[in-house]
């Protein structure tokens, strides 16, 4: 096969993967040479299902109540579309389906359920609280805010208000979260079982980008904690206001939750009125306690489906339906990633999108090379690992023998061929896993990860290559510059990871600090994909070792896999066993049995 010379130096040690005289040819030399199926844990091919299973499968979970109703509220009942009151067709919104952000009326939003939430809270506040220290507390709100509207800076030290020890713990947490409802823009403290309210400087912070009535409404939002539940801001066509915005929130409240921009409904070019949509990040509620009946309810929709690819990369293609489904590329999961030039097959499963919707895109990715099918409801997303294997149908061309070599060209195929049938293969991590043929190797940068050196990932991240092209050009600009703003709009559209990097380096700054909180704008997946390349070098180098010392032989101290025929390889710890020194001299174990080859 055709190497890498480059690539061939760094990983020299390489160099246990038989002993046969082999062959030269060509892989990859088009999309279609190469051909990757998942197997999945059924150990089946998963481009393979019969009518008959895809009907059964198709049969879908009747939709939320208010996943799609919602949606046909907003783009057809709206009471002000015809422009009567255009400033209350933009109001705040805080709601629960997680479909592409939706901005309603007040009327639609907000009235639907708040009201008598909002009552509930103040008849909270009434009944934990005597009279007189509900009147100090409310005074004490209003003082706040006087302030504040005159302009007039707080002196000295930030002023408090106590009520009070409270003994009972289940007491405090009520008032704690009914005071912060009532008035989001205080806080409250907790000092040795006494609550004192002080106010939110970071509410007042808020003020200064956004209009107040966004502000309470987002910290309102934020109390509540409500799973999957999301806030809009109103639309803004002011795209250096967005980012101030995004900077803000991410940088504030970036542990608890993260936002994304979305295009207005029904927008035109000539008024691009972009919304800023904040959720809460997946782990917020994870260890949250709920009976049987609250996780029915609030359970989130889970759509499998097989996806076809050709000549592109998997994260490119996550983020080009994370664009046409309106969510984001960390709602995808999956069990591997896949090479790019190739057509592979592969399952996938997206959060808060539904079968419907799914299907709805087909003929649109069709146009980017991309095929969705097999699509229908599951429980639960995918996790990486979570496969049998790949099949792999690959053509190999310019085949030639060895040079001295004078046999028959066939003939040295079987030759090899038969040699892997007899005598295995060592299973190293290819090329591919390392960026076959460029300047910059994965595992470089995983390696700067691992060191804690986040500038210098970034850096290795949009080395360029020594190519003249949009992509490459935009690479050298910002590594001659460090102007991500100047950048970002040399990058081409389809460079979805390199766009998602500059945006957050844009937003944050070239720091250590600003390149931590841009490596986080990457899906999770993608975000230790480097550090795994890291690791698949190091597994390299050991079981090169291990060959160069001990040889084709189990030796005293081996791990060896006791039952090789068991469906559940991926397990099997309970069949790993120790070689002993009588074993070894036995030779009671095969090297294929050897764990780590």
């Amino acid at each position: 096969m055709e190497e890498d010379t480059d690539f061939r130096i760094r990983f020299s040690s390489l160099c246990f993967i038989t002993d046969h005289v082999g062959f030269h040819g060509t892989i990859k030399s088009s999309p279609s040479d190469f051909v990757v199926i998942e197997i999945d844990e059924q150990g089946q091919l998963v481009n393979k299902a019969t009518d008959e299973s895809i009907c059964k499968i198709s049969k879908v979970l009747p939709e939320p109540s208010n996943f799609t109703k919602k949606t046909k509220l907003d783009l057809q009942i709206l009471p002000f579309e015809e422009g009567s009151n255009k400033e209350a067709s933009t109001l705040v919104r805080c709601s629960n389906d997680d479909q592409n952000p939706q901005c309603g009326s007040e009327k639609d939003t907000i009235n639907s359920g708040t009201s008598e939430c909002e009552e509930e809270r103040v008849d909270v506040l009434g009944s934990l609280l005597d009279e007189r220290t509900n009147e100090l507390l409310t005074q004490f709100a209003c003082d706040i805010k006087e302030k504040w509207n005159s302009k007039t800076e707080l002196v000295g030290p930030s002023p408090e208000f106590s009520l009070g020890r409270i003994l009972d713990k289940n007491r405090r947490a009520i008032l704690h979260s009914a005071i912060r409802q009532k008035f989001p823009f205080l806080i409250t403290v907790g000092k040795n079982s006494e609550i004192v309210v002080k106010p939110n400087i970071e509410y007042k912070e808020l003020c200064l980008l956004v209009s107040e009535e966004e502000a309470f409404d987002f910290f309102k939002y934020l109390d509540a904690k409500k799973e999957n539940s999301k806030f809009t801001f109103k639309p803004d066509t002011d795209k250096d206001h967005r980012k101030a915005v995004h900077h803000f929130v991410n940088k504030k409240f970036g542990n608890l939750v993260e936002t994304k921009s979305f295009p207005e409904p029904n927008y035109n070019a000539g008024n691009p009125n972009i919304v800023i949509t904040v959720r809460f990040r997946e782990k917020a509620h994870k260890h949250r306690k709920r009976s049987r009946l609250e996780y029915q309810e609030r359970k989130v929709i889970y759509t499998a489906f097989t996806l076809r690819k050709e000549n592109m990369e998997m994260f490119e293609a996550v983020g080009f339906l994370a664009m046409k489904l309106g969510v984001i590329p960390s709602d995808f999961s999956y069990a591997g990633l896949k090479d790019k030039k190739a057509i592979t097959y592969q399952a996938m499963v997206v959060r808060k999108v539904t079968p419907e919707r799914l299907k709805n895109i087909e003929k649109e990715i069709e146009k980017k090379r991309m095929n969705v099918f097999n699509i229908r409801s599951v429980d639960d997303s995918l996790r990486l690992g979570q496969l049998k294997g790949n099949h792999f149908d690959i053509v190999i061309r310019n085949l030639k023998t060895q040079i001295n070599d004078s046999a028959n060209l066939r003939e040295r195929i079987l030759e090899a061929i038969e040699n892997v049938k007899n005598k295995g293969f060592v299973n190293y991590y290819g090329p591919q896993r390392f960026g076959l043929g460029r300047r910059v190797h994965t595992d470089q940068i995983g390696l700067a990860l691992l060191k804690g050196e986040m500038v210098k990932a970034v850096t290795l991240f949009l080395t360029p290559e020594d190519l003249d092209d949009p992509v490459n050009r935009a690479k050298k600009y910002f590594l001659q510059t460090e102007d991500a703003k100047g950048t970002l709009s040399l990058m081409p559209e389809f460079k979805v990871r390199e766009r998602t990097l500059l945006e957050s380096l844009h937003r944050f700054g070239v720091t250590e600090e600003g390149c931590v909180q841009a490596w986080f704008s990457f899906p999770h997946s993608m975000r230790i994909f480097y550090v795994h390349a890291y690791s698949s070098k190091i597994w390299n180098e050991a079981v090169s070792y291990r060959l160069a010392t001990y040889g084709p032989r189990v030796v005293e101290g081996d791990l060896v896999c006791l039952d090789e025929d068991s469906d559940d390889e991926h397990f099997p710890n309970s069949k790993v066993h120790l070689v002993t020194e009588e074993e070894e001299s036995a030779n009671t174990y095969a090297i294929h049995q050897q764990s780590l080859l």
